[in-house]
Order: structure tokens, then C-alpha cells, then sequence
């Protein structure tokens, strides 16, 4: 096969052709300005057709054949005049796509298609990756006693802050595992990147596994229970890179009356306090008084410093009295002066309804919170019904608690100002 290819502008084959051409009018060698035409092949016997042309037939004894309204499957003899003509043609098309592909706009470049998900396209850093959450289980020793702890981690990034920590403290009858199933607070800590670090009672220290709130020796700052809880506390802070200005505890029941101890005991470590369908700090003295205050209600003391409080309590708690949450709430609004109180109601999506109250400085953030749930027990509102103690059709006091918690901090010179004014060794 011979693959012949016309240069342009310059004339071809300026000699004579190698051999005859049919349809040339000098049979001698075609000599002269004959420019260039589209690149045609020329083979003897047959062979495929031409891309760039395909008007060219195969052909024998290099004879060149077109298509034409000759017999079907037979060449066309061109005339003298009729090649010149064609040839003329086919420099005038090559002549016009050459100066239409000089002067034409480049076509635009395609997008760079997306890249899948979870896969960096190469030459980028990407976004930082986030470390698979946790809840692992711990045992912390101190002076003041032993704890058997559950500590949620949401994963975090590298480049990240330090992140915020809650305390959770679960009431009579529950475990760690139990109460984080029915308050759901690990998923939404998830979603806000918090730690969430779940204390618990063993039943050496109390047969229903209850926090000892209403014990002088375990409620009181530097002893006991709440001692050991603070001790667990500041070493999560330091082991695991909490936030020590964002630190949170709260509780349900037993776990608030605690919860309520510590915030106060250790307002140089927390931040803020949430009370669910618990008692006010100092109601009882004993297991007798304790029961007593739980029936009727009970004031408890005044409080010294003021701390941030939000306030869960069902409407027909028959464990707990109601009373006990709305005296949780003015207590804690003691300490403030120039409070403004605001009122709101409404219906959370599970159908109960209920009635809230809001007092801040000012139009600042809320510094006390008290939400009393209108037909609800002794239960977790908005809790998971897997979990016990909890009441599905509530507000989701999780998320609320969340919401307030993280308005709140403990600034470092706020927390060295108030350790040195209680005079006493850290926990």
C-alpha cells in the first residue's frame, strides 16, 4: 500500500507522476500547480477506504475511484475537466477549515468532574479528617473513693479547640449505659462536638445505686462522693484536652440533688447546672429528711455565688414534688440582681405541652431557665423510650440543656479568682 499526503500551499509533484493516472490530462506525469488536496490513499488491488474521504471507493491498478451515479459497485472514469474542477474544490474546503480553525474561539474546558465521596483528589490536602467517636469505660481512683465511669467522645480534628464537657449524673435504679441510652445526650453531643463523661453509683455505696446528696460527707466540697466526681472530672480535663472554661454537670433525681452540690462546691471547676425533677441544694440532712422533702417539697439554703441553672420538672411528678423545680429556680435566682423575667409556652412535637420561664440581665443570654412539662412524671423529657425514666412525648431537655450549657464559661482568671477565695485543696 502507498499512503500518499499533499503538503499545503506547495505545489506536488512539481516532476511526473511515477506511473498513469486515468483522468490526467498528461498521461506523461501530471506536471504543474496541482496544490493540496485532502489526503487521499492510493493501493493497488483494494483496501479500505480513506477516512478523511469518504467519497473514495476501493480500487485496482491504482486507480482512483469515487462515488458517483455510475453502475453500483463500479468506478466513474473522471473527465479531465471534472478532476481539476474537484481538486479546485477540495482546496477551497481545506483553505476554509483551515482559516475557520485560526480564527474560532476555543471551545471551553470541560468541568472537572466531582470528586467521590471520601476521596481526596490528588495534589490536595482535602478537608482534616475526623477521628471515629468513642464510649469507653474507665475506673478512676482517688483519696476519696473509687468510680467506675463511661466517657462519649465525638471524634474530633486535629486543628480543632478543645471541646466542651458535660457531666452526667444518673438517678435511682440506672446505670451510665442506661442513662445515655434514655437522655440520648451522645448523639447530640455528637452533633455539637462535646464530651459527655457518665459517673457511676455502685451499689457498695448505695443498695439502689442513688447518689448520697443528702450526706454532709458526700455532698460537701473536698469529701466524698463529690470529691471523687470532681477528682474524675479535672483528670478527663487534662487527659483527654477538655475545655476547662466549658464545663457542664447535670442530673436526673439523686443525680441532680448531686449535681447541684457539685456546681456549688466547685464553682471553680463548672460552668453551669441542669436540675431535672430533683431537689434544691441543702433540702435534706439524712435518709429521713431526704424522703420527707421529696414528698412536700423543701426550700433548702440560700445560695452564696450565682450559677447558671436550667430547670426540667413534670407537672404530676408523684417521686419528686414539682415544688422542689420551682424552688431549684428562685434559688438560683438569688444571687443575681437586676434579673428580667420573661414567660413563654408552647408544644413540643411528641403532643405535651408546657410552660417555661426565662430570667436574664438585660436582653442578655438566659442565666436561669425553668420548664415545667404539663402532664409528665418522674421521667427524662424527650428521653428515649429505651432508655427508664424517660417520658418520648416531652421537650428534649437533652437538647435544651445543650443549648443553654454552651452560652456559658469559666474564664481561667474567674476560676483562679474563686479557688483562692474558697481556701481549700483541689479535690
Amino acid at each position: 500500500m502507498t499512503r500518499v499526503r499533499f503538503p499545503s500551499p506547495a505545489p506536488i509533484f512539481p516532476g511526473k507522476l511515477p506511473g498513469p493516472v486515468r483522468g490526467c490530462p498528461d498521461q506523461g506525469g501530471c506536471a504543474g500547480a496541482i496544490h493540496a488536496v485532502p489526503v487521499l490513499r492510493v493501493r493497488h488491488d483494494s483496501g479500505p477506504v480513506d477516512r478523511a474521504r469518504p467519497d473514495l471507493k476501493r480500487g485496482r491498478d491504482m486507480r482512483i475511484f469515487r462515488k458517483g451515479p455510475a453502475r453500483r459497485g463500479k468506478a466513474a472514469k473522471l473527465s479531465p475537466g471534472l478532476t481539476g474542477m474537484r481538486l479546485a474544490l477540495d482546496w477551497v474546503q481545506m483553505a476554509t477549515q483551515g482559516i475557520k480553525a485560526l480564527t474560532s474561539p476555543a471551545k471551553p474546558a470541560k468541568p472537572a468532574k466531582p470528586a467521590k465521596p471520601g476521596v481526596v483528589p490528588a495534589g490536595t490536602a482535602g478537608p482534616p479528617r475526623r477521628s471515629r467517636a468513642s464510649f469507653s469505660t474507665g475506673t478512676h481512683d482517688c483519696a476519696q473513693g473509687s468510680l467506675r465511669y463511661r466517657l462519649f467522645k465525638p471524634g474530633r480534628v486535629a486543628t480543632d479547640k478543645p471541646m466542651p464537657l458535660v457531666v452526667m449524673l444518673h438517678g435511682c435504679g440506672q446505670t451510665p449505659e442506661d442513662f445515655a441510652t434514655g437522655t440520648g445526650m451522645n448523639l447530640l453531643a455528637r452533633e455539637s462536638g462535646v464530651m459527655v463523661l457518665y459517673p457511676g453509683q455502685s451499689r457498695e455505696a448505695h443498695p439502689n445505686r442513688c447518689w448520697n446528696w443528702f450526706d454532709a460527707g458526700n455532698a460537701a466540697r473536698g469529701k466524698g462522693e463529690a470529691a471523687v466526681i470532681a477528682s474524675l472530672t479535672r483528670r478527663i480535663i487534662e487527659t483527654h484536652g477538655a475545655d476547662p472554661a466549658r464545663v457542664y454537670v447535670a442530673g436526673l433525681s439523686a443525680g441532680t440533688s448531686m449535681a447541684l452540690a457539685l456546681a456549688h462546691g466547685y464553682p471553680d471547676l463548672f460552668a453551669a447546672v441542669g436540675a431535672h425533677s430533683g431537689l434544691p441544694l441543702g433540702a435534706a440532712r439524712d435518709q429521713t429528711s431526704a424522703v420527707m422533702a421529696m414528698q412536700r417539697g423543701n426550700p433548702g439554703a440560700r445560695l452564696v455565688r450565682a450559677m447558671p441553672t436550667i430547670v426540667f420538672h413534670g407537672s404530676h411528678d408523684a417521686v419528686v414534688h414539682p415544688r422542689n423545680g420551682r424552688l431549684i429556680a428562685i434559688r438560683a435566682r438569688e444571687p443575681y440582681a437586676g434579673l428580667r423575667q420573661s414567660q413563654a409556652a408552647g408544644h413540643s412535637p411528641g403532643g405535651r405541652s408546657y410552660a417555661k420561664t426565662i430570667d436574664r440581665v438585660g436582653a442578655g443570654r438566659a442565666l436561669v431557665e425553668h420548664w415545667s412539662v404539663r402532664g409528665a412524671g418522674h421521667a427524662w423529657s424527650g428521653g428515649s423510650a429505651r432508655g427508664r425514666f424517660t417520658d418520648p412525648k416531652g421537650p428534649d431537655a437533652s437538647r435544651e440543656m445543650l443549648r443553654f450549657f454552651l452560652r456559658h464559661s469559666l474564664a481561667a482568671r474567674r476560676r483562679k479568682a474563686l479557688a483562692a477565695e474558697l481556701q481549700a485543696p483541689a479535690a
